[in-house]
């Protein structure tokens, strides 16, 4: 996606901020709705060509084979993903079906929410996005960000498309949403004079990270390996990282899978984080919530490779408890690193 591309998309969502949720959200809040509903038309964008094979699924599982409970492992492989969605619903259905009624709307929002698999559930509820569509419909908004969100002159899909004029809208690739997912990011910590480095690293500076750290060792990279981030944030050092060892054209390149790991504290981020490692095809269970300082989620679990960037601003206060009690912190793992 080239830059013009990628701004003109970044600034039709900003848009909607202003366009919609001025007078029912104070301005630093407009990033509660517009952040999630950016991941959920993601996601539903990659489940559209597969909606009927996974309701056919659906059909199979409960009438055919009686089941009470359904079977996820069918269900990924009918949407071609690790998630999927079991309700009738897509954002698009949602929006060309609605009438003015908002509570009508809103019950058939949370029955497609609460279609999803546990995987994206968890992302819905730490982004809080039930409660917001809640909020957005008592205050008769819902429909109007719906049809936002699925405008025919927006694409936040994988494919080409072509707008109502018949201009071309290019794909949105996995990398592509990354940085849209960035740079929405970096204007609303704008707007709230926050610190845009308390949720991603610039490229220029993973790139040069992942120099030092892979260049070194480009003639001896073992053919599967382990990458970890224990401040994941949006999760872009991992991807970037994964990028660099898997190039096509590069000189530096893994022979096998790259898995990814990583840890982000702030539920928000963590939520785009898991996402994006999910719409990338990687493992999203290999992403973790919580303070990497006082709960070691990987404890004993040996990485190839660890690429971070830190809140090194930060007061670290509220964590000496658990990770120190008048001795040196010793992590056996570290032990013939030095």
């Amino acid at each position: 996606m080239n830059h013009a591309v990628h701004n003109k998309l970044v600034s039709f969502i900003w848009s909607i901020a202003d366009d919609c949720l001025r007078d029912v959200y104070v301005r630093g809040k407009y990033r509660d709705v517009i952040l999630p509903m950016v991941v959920l038309r993601r996601l539903d964008s990659l489940l559209e060509p597969t909606k009927d094979k996974v309701l056919e699924e659906v059909e199979f599982q409960t009438k055919e084979m009686g089941l009470t409970e359904l079977d996820g492992s069918g269900l990924k492989d009918a949407s071609g993903y690790v998630f999927y969605n079991t309700s009738k619903w897509t954002l698009r259905k949602l929006q060309d079906t609605a009438t003015n009624n908002q509570q009508i709307l809103l019950a058939n929002v949370e029955e497609y929410l609460n279609g999803f698999s546990d995987n994206v559930k968890e992302i819905i509820s730490k982004f809080n996005l039930k409660a917001q569509a809640r909020h957005m419909a008592a205050k008769d908004v819902l429909l109007d960000v719906l049809e936002k969100f699925t405008s025919p002159y927006i694409n936040l899909t994988p494919v080409d498309l072509e707008d109502p004029d018949g201009n071309r809208l290019p794909a949105l690739s996995n990398l592509g949403m990354g940085y849209v997912f960035e740079e929405l990011i970096r204007k609303f910590n704008e707007e709230n004079n926050e610190e845009a480095g308390e949720h991603f690293t610039p490229r220029e500076v993973i790139e040069l990270m992942t120099h030092l750290v892979f260049d070194p060792v480009k003639e001896k990279l073992p053919p599967v390996m382990t990458i970890y981030d224990p401040a994941c944030g949006s999760g872009g050092m991992l991807t970037e990282a994964q990028n660099f060892v898997k190039d096509e054209v590069g000189a530096i390149r893994a022979t096998g899978d790259v898995y990814l790991y990583g840890k982000e504290i702030n539920d928000e981020t963590y939520a785009i984080c898991k996402s994006d490692m999910m719409i990338k095809g990687n493992n999203p269970e290999n992403i973790r919530v919580g303070s990497t300082l006082s709960t070691d989620e990987f404890a004993g679990t040996r990485f190839d490779f660890m690429l971070s960037n830190p809140p090194y601003g930060k007061s670290w206060a509220s964590e000496v408890k658990y990770i120190k009690d008048g001795k040196d912190v010793i992590d056996p793992r570290t032990v013939n690193l030095f």
